[in-house]
């Protein structure tokens, strides 16, 4: 049975957040950018009779407290270790999509003792720099900051007289890919947020967009794998793991910690996946849970831990 509340933190940011109640092991799912807890709802039920599930909407997401500012990766993580705080969590599993897998990685980092393994579908790549998409000059990465940017000040928040017509706008390119089923109609309509005067618009602020965006240009994920314990497992998409670039900063941030598995599920795509082959991923990450279990168990038995 899942439970559904909003948990006020000590930082008197206030999280909403999908869990179940147990004494099994924690597994906590990390939705990606713009999206909400409930990306997840196809994928929950394989994992609720093993482990105590928990799926926060982040700061700026969904049903949670949108602030004017904070929304660095390293300030999610820090709401997310006052939430597990606050639910009387000391450990857990971390799955994380494309921002959230970035934010567990941050976790992981900050608290290498908290968290046991992570699946990073994301933080497969920098934006720039060595391992990044984009490298070139410190004048080079400056102008094309400003380039995207500006593409970023173009977004215009929607504005719908109704749920139905919004929807009709945010499923239009999910649609055209090809991919809309009952998982992705449940969670677009997550997305919707009615404002007092009966507008309806996405509950991804441009302001929260632009913070986030700005300061992942600068992450250098090595540096966070440098710092992390726990085995990890990284999904890239299949049109990731075609790409150079990203095979190249995949092979040496893997390079960076004691125990990992690379796992490319057919056809899919990045964020989406979980949506869109729900039952594919899922298994993906119950096998992948399943060996970090056994490992921890001919290590404890070995006196290795």
């Amino acid at each position: 049975m899942l439970t559904e509340r909003k948990v006020k933190l000590p930082n008197s940011i206030e999280l909403n957040v999908k869990y179940s109640d147990s004494n099994k092991p924690v597994l906590l799912f990390l939705h990606f950018s713009g999206g909400t807890l409930n990306m997840w709802d196809g994928i929950l039920h394989m994992f609720n009779e093993e482990y105590r599930v928990i799926a926060p909407d982040f700061r700026g997401h969904g049903k949670s407290d949108k602030p004017l500012t904070g929304y660095h990766v390293d300030d999610f993580a820090h709401d997310l270790y006052l939430l597990l705080q606050a639910l009387d969590v000391q450990s857990c599993h971390v799955v994380g999509s494309s921002m959230g897998a970035e934010i567990g990685l941050s976790l992981a980092a900050s608290h290498p003792d908290m968290v046991k393994s992570i699946v990073c579908e994301g933080a497969l790549y920098n934006e720039f720099g060595e391992y990044g998409i984009f490298n070139g000059t410190a004048e080079e990465i400056a102008v094309e900051k400003e380039r995207q940017r500006e593409k970023l000040m173009e977004r215009r928040m929607p504005e719908h007289h109704s749920l139905s017509a919004y929807l009709a706008e945010v499923k239009e390119p999910v649609e055209r890919m090809g991919i809309l089923n009952e998982h992705f109609l449940s969670y677009l309509e997550s997305t919707a947020e009615e404002l007092d005067d009966g507008t309806v618009t996405s509950h991804y602020r441009n302001h929260v967009r632009m913070e986030y965006m700005e300061k992942y240009w600068d992450l250098q994920f090595e540096e966070y794998y440098k710092k992390i314990k726990c085995p990890v497992l990284f999904m890239p998409s299949e049109e990731e793991y075609a790409d150079e670039k990203i095979r190249r900063s995949l092979d040496a941030f893997s390079k960076l910690v004691d125990s990992h598995e690379i796992i490319k599920i057919e056809g899919s795509m990045h964020a989406y996946v979980w949506m869109q082959l729900p039952e594919q991923a899922g298994l993906a990450v119950k096998e992948f849970l399943g060996r970090v279990v056994e490992h921890e168990g001919v290590a404890e038995s070995s006196g290795h831990l």
